[in-house]
This record gives C-alpha cells, sequence and structure tokens, in this order.
C-alpha cells in the first residue's frame, strides 16, 4: 500500500515537473521581451508627468513601460521553485527549504510593490481633473509612488536581495545531487550572484551596478532554458539521488 501511494505521490510531482518547465519558457520569454521593451520603448518614467503622458498618449506602450508583465508572469517563480525543493529536498532538505523560503519571501515583497494600476488610475484622475490645484495633488501622489515602487521602493530591494540569496543557494544545493546538469547549477550560481551583487554595489557605485546587471540578464537566456531542460527529462523519468 504504501508503495503504491509513494508512486502516485511521485506522478503527481513529475506532472509539475513537466509544468515547471513550461513556466521556465514562460518565464524566458519574459526576460527577452523585458530586454527588448527596454530598448525599443523605454523603461521607467523618470517623473510623474512623464509617466502620466506616456500613458495617455499610448496606454500599451505606458504599461509596458511600467513593467504590467512582471505581475502576471513573476508568480511563476513559486511554481518553478516548489519544483526545485520537492528534487533537492532529498539531497540536502535544510538547504533547500532554506532556500525556497528565502525565495517565496522575496518574491511576495517584490510583487506587492508594482504600482501600475495605481498609475491607471491617478493617471485618468489626471487627464479629467478641472484644476490647477487636482493636478499638482495627482503629479504629487505620483511622485510618492515613483519613489516607493518596484525600482525603487525598501520593499522591493529588500524582495530582491531575499529572491537573489536563496537562487543563489539553491543553485548551490543543485551541485551536491545529480538531478540537475552542472551547467544548470553553475550558470543558475554567476546568473544570480551577478543579480545580487548589483543591488548592493549600486548603492555606492550605480555605474558598476549597472553592469553587473547588464551581464546577469543575459545569463537568464541561459539558465531557463537549461532549467526547463532538465524539469522536462525529470517529469518524463525517476528522480536520481
Amino acid at each position: 500500500m504504501n508503495q503504491a501511494l509513494n508512486e502516485t505521490t511521485d506522478t503527481n510531482w513529475k506532472s509539475l515537473y513537466t509544468l515547471g518547465g513550461v513556466a521556465s519558457l514562460i518565464l524566458l520569454a519574459y526576460s527577452l521581451a523585458t530586454m527588448l521593451i527596454l530598448v525599443a520603448i523605454g523603461g521607467q518614467p523618470e517623473t510623474a508627468q512623464e509617466g502620466f503622458t506616456m500613458l495617455q498618449n499610448n496606454r500599451l506602450v505606458g504599461l509596458l513601460r511600467l513593467d504590467v508583465l512582471s505581475i502576471f508572469v513573476m508568480p511563476l517563480y513559486y511554481l518553478l521553485f516548489l519544483d526545485n525543493y520537492a528534487i533537492l529536498k532529498k539531497v540536502n532538505n535544510a538547504y533547500a527549504m532554506l532556500a525556497t523560503v528565502l525565495i517565496f519571501s522575496g518574491l511576495t515583497l517584490f510583487l506587492a510593490t508594482p504600482s501600475v494600476f495605481s498609475w491607471l488610475s491617478l493617471s485618468d484622475k489626471f487627464a479629467t481633473a478641472t484644476s490647477e490645484a487636482q493636478r499638482v495633488q495627482l503629479l504629487a501622489a505620483a511622485d510618492a509612488i515613483l519613489a516607493s515602487d518596484m525600482w525603487h521602493g525598501s520593499g522591493a530591494i529588500i524582495g530582491g536581495i531575499l529572491l537573489q540569496t536563496g537562487t543563489v543557494l539553491i543553485s548551490i544545493v543543485m551541485l551536491w545531487g545529480n538531478s540537475f546538469s552542472k551547467a544548470t547549477a553553475y550558470v543558475g550560481i554567476l546568473t544570480h550572484s551577478l543579480d545580487l551583487a548589483h543591488i548592493f554595489v549600486g548603492f555606492l557605485f550605480p555605474t558598476l551596478g549597472f553592469i553587473f546587471m547588464a551581464i546577469a540578464g543575459p545569463l537568464y537566456l541561459v539558465w531557463f532554458p537549461l532549467l526547463a531542460r532538465d524539469l522536462f527529462r525529470l517529469g518524463r523519468s525517476e528522480i536520481r539521488k
């Protein structure tokens, strides 16, 4: 009976590994799209007035520049790293669990910071404002949002530190087992170490921090396919300790 239960549990997890592989490919597409958006139409607005103007001129472009994709795609990290924990707990349960807790905590903090929907509300009110006093108040509110969004706020920064620390740790645990390829582990360590370093270095040396981020960004385009390949393979076969 216990053997049958274990086999059923393994089968259920295998289907989640396959979904995790799909999630990795979606995150790959998201990473590529984010880079293209930054190059083609730009990133976050520098001022509240710029934010309102871009939303009024082209709502879709404004939403993309405000990183609306993150709200819908980043939650896939929960599935992805739940899979990683299920696989790696047999290698080192303590470190795999610690890494997963750090990742989930950081991701939750990060997802609490996007301000795109607040921008939409304020922009619509700004477009219909009938007095200069109302416009000044709305601009001040937008400036406050800009200062506390996912690129500037303390919650997002702490969330990023926790998320990247957890992903570095879980990539190290990958090295200790045979379920993931060594390439996946090493690229994961390098990618997330650079992303973590860019946060800390950026406080004192913004240019150097930007360089670290510029190197880490393309590495995600390598890491996600490697991770997807391993998860698809694990979804088709028994997990090797």
